[in-house]
């Protein structure tokens, strides 16, 4: 799941331009044009809640598939990567990243023609998944286990405005919304020993223009676009300079009609250039306060969005267009809580900064565990896992023994208790030989932990439907 944590201090950072920039002409002269005060205060706000996501999302595209030196590039559009390793504490381009499955990246480029994926016979006993996400951040269709099988077969994605017939042989349809969409593929590794395999199966995805899969001739290609580089101090700077560049690439709809609406009345749009040092000190100041006031509802959300079970947030965040219907401030909490995130069908993510009691997890002060009584596991069909993190960046942490995570293919070399009980031990040293097959191994500062229930059962017991199941996640209780 998904970019820089940095990206959201924006505000902190342009208030210190603020207090040393002086009105410009530029904004004199158009002073006329712009809303009072108050209402530049209240777009902002909007602008930021509606315009994070997108903005993450755009940053994570430049970082992965333009710029070649970000040090997170991972291949040019259209080209496939696939990593044989899982995340580590050096993977910081997204937050709460995915340690369980090694990833494969497609980046597609969908203006000239749309893309056909191919993925190949996997077995009924390994999960994997085509996460298909776009530039509003919707996920707007699966390929895999769960979705269409383990058969293998050919997929066609198209952008927006398509028209065309559905080709032979190909198994289905999925449209996106922007033309830069990202297909995400997860494959499961059972243990260390078991990459080879994921290896194979990862050479046998496959992204081809329709044209080269029906060996037709290929139309013109799609005008080279400059795109604005999107770096993390640029971003920090001048939030709405970013959501300008973002923007170009995400059509307008009915939904976001109106909220495009504001944010051109203060010049941050397709084909618009909001520069933050021409605004007037006043303009700065309420901008500054309405982004700031958006990012706090973002927060806010995150904290009482979701129901709390047992110290867990528990809810569903991820979907398609429909799912969020327009609930901006949705959108943006997912998109904070965790960038590119699976449908509550596909994946659920309980979460928490605490232990059962409210009390904020802290490696340095105590000792953790959580207990899973007999026979109340994550109920899945197919894995489940807690992840380590971070409290203050959402990266993973690093530790002696480079264990990030307690996952179900691991519980066979784990310690059960006499009562068929799983305990795992959260602390920042091992809890000694004995128990060190189930330690978690914590940062000595605040502790962000994450739980990962991928293909959840939904019969009894099951998590679903998102914060009233059957099955609760057990609570974090202090050692010590």
């Amino acid at each position: 799941m998904l970019t820089k944590r940095d990206l959201l201090c924006s505000a902190a950072m342009a208030a210190l331009v603020a207090t040393t920039t002086m009105c410009s002409p530029a904004i004199a002269q158009n002073k006329a044009e712009w809303p009072s005060l108050l209402e530049a205060k209240d777009i902002a706000e909007e602008g930021f809640i509606y315009g994070l996501p997108l903005v993450m999302y755009y940053a994570v595209m430049q970082e992965f598939a333009v710029d070649k030196n970000s040090g997170q590039f991972k291949a040019p559009f259209n080209e496939i990567k696939s990593l044989h390793h899982v995340a580590t504490p050096e993977d910081t381009a997204v937050i709460t990243p995915n340690s369980d499955t090694p990833y494969s990246f497609i980046w597609l480029d969908l203006r000239a023609e749309p893309m056909v994926i191919s993925v190949p016979m996997v077995k009924k006993d390994r999960y994997f998944a085509v996460q298909l996400i776009d530039g509003n951040t919707y996920n707007f269709g699966y390929i895999g286990t769960r979705a269409t099988g383990t058969e293998p077969g050919d997929y066609l994605v198209v952008g927006p405005g398509w028209k065309g017939e559905t080709p032979p042989g190909i198994k289905k349809v999925f449209s996106s919304t922007t033309p830069f969409p990202l297909a995400l593929i997860r494959t499961q590794l059972f243990d260390p020993g078991d990459m080879p395999n994921v290896e194979e199966i990862q050479a046998g995805y496959k992204a081809e223009p329709l044209s080269a899969f029906l060996k037709q001739p290929a139309p013109p290609a799609a005008p080279k676009i400059e795109f604005v580089p999107a770096t993390t101090a640029g971003i920090k700077n001048n939030f709405f300079e970013y959501l300008d560049a973002a923007l170009q690439f995400v059509p307008e709809t009915q939904r976001d009609k109106a909220i495009r609406a504001k944010l051109a009345r203060i010049g941050v749009g397709p084909g618009k250039t909001f520069v933050f040092k021409d605004l007037s000190l006043e303009h700065k100041a309420e901008i500054l306060v309405g982004m700031r006031q958006g990012d706090d509802k973002v927060d806010k959300w995150l904290a009482g969005g979701n129901k709390n079970i047992n110290g867990w947030n528990v809810g569903s965040f991820f979907g398609d267009e429909a799912f969020y219907n327009g609930d901006w401030l949705m959108r943006a909490g997912a998109a904070k809580g965790g960038l590119l995130g699976n449908d509550a069908v596909e994946a659920m993510y309980p979460y928490t900064r605490t232990d059962a009691t409210g009390e904020p997890l802290d490696g340095s002060k105590h000792k953790y565990t959580i207990t899973f009584a007999p026979g109340q596991l994550p109920p899945v069909n197919a894995f489940w896992s807690v992840t380590m993190y971070d409290g203050k960046s959402q990266l993973l942490v690093k530790n002696p023994i480079n264990r990030y995570l307690i996952n179900s293919p691991m519980l066979s070399a784990m310690k059960k208790e006499a009562d068929g009980s799983l305990t795992l031990y959260i602390q920042k040293d091992s809890p000694g030989a004995d128990k060190e097959a189930n330690w978690l191994p914590a940062p000595d500062d605040k502790i962000y932990l994450v739980m990962r229930l991928y293909w959840p059962k939904t019969t009894t017991p099951s998590i679903l439907p998102p914060g009233e199941g059957t099955w609760q996640p057990p609570g974090v209780r202090q050692d010590s």
